[in-house]
């Protein structure tokens, strides 16, 4: 006869706020904003709808962070360690963009709000991978 384990209780049903959702969608703004951006390069791109998504995703973005401070039960080291890293490829992986742009010779207003949206990139693919890994895990 053979023992069943049962699988560590990880309490799933426990409600989060939508943390996750608002990283992604503040990543789907900025992507969207430079698909935008990088269809018009090295020409002068209409601003006001990257503009706008930028400040979207920058708000959304704000907001997840907003509601993952509120979070008490919830396993922060297994967060911080995750988000490092993710932070850490990100980061590597929007200053490879940003160069890529540069060599395009995308400069002024353009070059900023590219920039910015490669900032939002590094901060909210982290934070989804971070959130959902920790949530899972046993809170500190």
């Amino acid at each position: 006869m053979s023992t069943v384990t049962t699988p560590v209780d990880y309490d799933v049903d426990r409600p989060f706020p939508p943390i996750g959702w608002l990283s992604s969608l503040a990543l789907g703004c900025v992507v969207i904003g430079g698909i935008l951006l990088a269809s018009y390069a090295p020409k002068v791109a209409p601003r006001g709808i990257a503009t706008a998504l930028l400040v979207t995703g920058a708000l959304l973005l704000a907001t997840a962070w907003g509601l993952l401070m509120r979070l008490r039960e919830f396993s922060w080291t297994t967060f911080r360690k995750v988000f490092q890293w993710a932070l850490l490829a990100y980061a590597i992986t929007s200053a490879m963009i940003e160069l890529a742009f540069v060599r395009d010779h995308t400069r002024g207003s353009s070059l900023v709000i590219v920039t910015l949206m490669l900032i939002v990139f590094a901060f909210s693919v982290p934070t989804t991978i971070a959130f959902t890994t920790a949530r899972f895990a046993d809170p500190d």
